[in-house]
């Protein structure tokens, strides 16, 4: 059985597939597999190991050939993959969530503080020489205990976030989702908004957690960043196109919005034009499941995913 790897991932994950005999190969220089390459590197092959950065679609399945089983991604998105083509192919389509909740709701937390407490703007202030004593109105952030955070989409890494916002930090909890939860909303004291715009109102911190459809890009436009406070701060670690990017940079310039933070872009790993320059926002590169022990829980699910279709099992995460 032949397996391509379209980068360099943990070596637990590798290894789990070369210890059952298969034929691994792996993309090894550092940047993501030129369109071609990928093209001409998966012909015969029996599954393949994607991340988001790899475009799957009818060009790549008819590329590979029909023996194709299985595309197990490197991520829990998959808006990479073409599923309709998948589908039509009898190709599954795997995925890798879960592992990743705990690492992605810790970064979520940590670029919230961050930005309400001033965190890269002190360490910049710094490190520029800036810094020549203490003074009583130098860098003034804002708290966030007692504050109240919205929460949109309250999945597996929505409600985690809501989880430490409320044990940790004594946050009130709003949230959106599709679907009500009433047993969370008993847990953590959490309420339900009935729509995006009601919790956009009366949040000081909203924390995006959707996946990316045709009805969430840009969930986040500049009618809805109008609707938020001016005190208010913006959280994304889920989906770059959920948030109109050219829009938030005019609502942080415009001081419509008080801050924001991303680790997601519109269109990775371009920013939109102004983004980088202002001093309201922390961006970090899509990087919110990036820890040694996350990236190998990952390397390891996506491995298993591909051992179990290719020995006629059901795989552990598919898509669908």
């Amino acid at each position: 059985m032949k397996i391509f790897v379209t980068r360099q991932i943990p070596e637990i994950g590798i290894n789990i597939l070369k210890d059952k005999g298969y034929d691994v190969a792996v993309f090894q220089r550092d940047e993501v597999i030129p369109r071609e390459e990928l093209l001409a590197s998966i012909k015969g092959c029996d599954a393949v190991l994607s991340l988001l950065t790899d475009k799957i679609d009818a060009e790549f399945f008819d590329a590979v050939g029909p023996q194709l089983k299985i595309v197990a991604n490197y991520a829990v998105g998959f808006n990479n993959i073409d599923i309709e083509a998948a589908k039509q192919r009898g190709v599954i389509v795997t995925n890798t969530p879960g592992v990743l909740t705990e690492t992605v709701a810790e970064h979520t937390f940590g670029i919230i503080l961050s930005i309400a407490q001033r965190v890269t703007e002190g360490d910049r202030y710094v490190r520029a020489g800036k810094f020549i004593g203490w003074e009583p109105m130098l860098l003034l952030g804002n708290d966030i205990s007692r504050k109240t955070l919205g929460v949109l989409g309250l999945g597996r890494i929505g409600s985690r976030v809501a989880y430490h916002a409320a044990r940790g930090f004594d946050m009130k909890i709003i949230y959106y989702d599709v679907k009500r939860d009433e047993q969370f909303e008993k847990e953590y004291g959490a309420e339900f908004k009935a729509t995006t715009e009601e919790l956009l109102k009366e949040a000081d911190f909203v924390s995006i957690h959707v996946p990316l459809l045709d009805s969430t890009k840009h969930l986040i436009n500049a009618e809805r960043l109008a609707m938020m406070k001016p005190t208010a701060y913006l959280v994304n670690t889920s989906r770059g196109p959920v948030i109109d990017e050219k829009a938030l940079v005019e609502a942080l310039k415009n001081k419509v919005i008080r801050g924001a933070a991303l680790d997601v872009f519109e269109n990775e790993p371009a920013l939109a034009s102004g983004l980088a320059e202002l001093d309201n926002i922390v961006l970090t590169p899509h990087a919110a499941s990036a820890t040694e022990e996350t990236r190998g829980e990952m390397a390891k699910l996506a491995a298993k995913n591909i051992i179990e279709v290719l020995e006629g099992g059901k795989p552990v995460t598919p898509v669908y």
